[in-house]
């Protein structure tokens, strides 16, 4: 109990652990989204053309993704708390803000995979052209999440000096 002091307060590692809460719920609620609304476009092609399914699923294991984007962040974050070493109120706010810039990046990439991935599952049922630009259009609302990976992982690296 004598690291604490004005810089290292005992308060510190709430804003860690609340960094590593958020990049798993929001990831994880937009992994969810996207899955369940592909889900339920995937299970109307199925009925028509079975056939397409397999290819219909690309949209629902990128919704995974953005969960494991959140998963490697929280993980790192966890990494560097420890009740028995001194955790600075510096390293829980950008834990924090790591946190939130990929579970809030995640929400919105699963939430916009989810949507396309309905549409353009139930446009490639009707036209099989359809899936080269359905799967352009999903690659560019993963990249979204992979942005917030990417600021978070920068955000962490400044916390080990």
């Amino acid at each position: 109990m004598s690291d604490i002091t004005e810089l290292n307060p005992i308060h510190a590692p709430f804003f860690g652990l609340a960094g590593v809460a958020a990049a798993m719920i929001f990831s994880s609620m937009g992994a969810a989204y996207g899955t369940a609304k592909a889900g339920i476009a995937i299970s109307g092609v199925g009925t028509f053309a079975p056939n397409l399914i397999m290819k219909s699923l690309i949209s629902v294991i990128m919704s995974g993704i953005i969960a494991v984007y959140g998963l490697v962040i929280a993980v790192l974050i966890a990494g560097d708390l420890s009740p028995h070493s001194s955790y600075s109120l510096f390293s829980g706010v950008v834990h924090l803000a790591a946190g939130l810039s990929v579970g809030l990046a995640g929400l919105a990439a699963g939430y916009a995979i989810g949507l396309v991935g309905n549409a353009g599952s139930r446009a490639f049922l009707q036209q099989n052209k359809i899936f080269v630009g359905m799967v352009l259009v999903l690659i560019f609302a993963e990249v979204l999440g992979l942005y917030g990976l990417i600021v978070g992982l920068i955000l962490n690296t400044k916390t080990s000096g």
